[in-house]
């Protein structure tokens, strides 16, 4: 028992030399708050730091999911409608094809960048491979409108490559 004495003793007076330990005010989540530190009180100082939220904006959600979903909906009778009127009467059609389907393809692209390779976890390749797909983006829109301007078309091409 002596020995549990003395120890508790001794930490008691380690404890006591100690300065005391300022505590950062921690506020709950809410919309209109800015900051929020996980995990209840923490130490002034630590790499605990508060996280800051984004300021909310709605081309950044509900619209953006919205034209995602208008677009991939879209694409559907958009598609067969190129198919069932014939490209050359209608090249407006085959130019709106070609545009839906590779702003299309770019929205799923960015999706996994963002998911995968976000700029927090990867701050040279993630804007790299950002801005490479914005350019490949833009490269693929000027060969579909040169294809579709002095070729024979997208669905014109798809109706023969399909056929033969």
């Amino acid at each position: 028992m002596s020995t549990s004495l003395a120890l508790r003793s001794s930490l008691h007076r380690h404890a006591a030399r100690r300065a005391p330990i300022a505590f950062a005010q921690v506020r709950k989540a809410t919309s209109s708050s800015t900051e929020y530190v996980p995990g209840g009180p923490i130490y002034k100082g630590t790499v605990n730091d508060p996280t800051t939220f984004p300021t909310p904006s709605k081309t950044h959600g509900s619209y953006h999911w919205a034209f995602e979903r208008l677009l991939s909906a879209g694409l559907v009778p958009l598609t067969g409608a190129a198919f069932v009127m014939s490209p050359t009467a209608h090249p407006v059609l085959d130019g709106l094809l070609g545009v839906s389907l590779v702003m299309h393809s770019h929205i799923g692209f960015d999706s996994i960048l963002v998911d995968y390779v976000h700029k927090r976890k990867f701050p040279i390749l993630g804007p790299l491979a950002s801005w490479t797909l914005r350019a490949t983006t833009v490269g693929v829109l000027v060969g579909v409108y040169k294809f579709n301007t002095e070729d024979v078309g997208l669905t014109e091409l798809i109706s023969k490559v399909w056929t033969a």
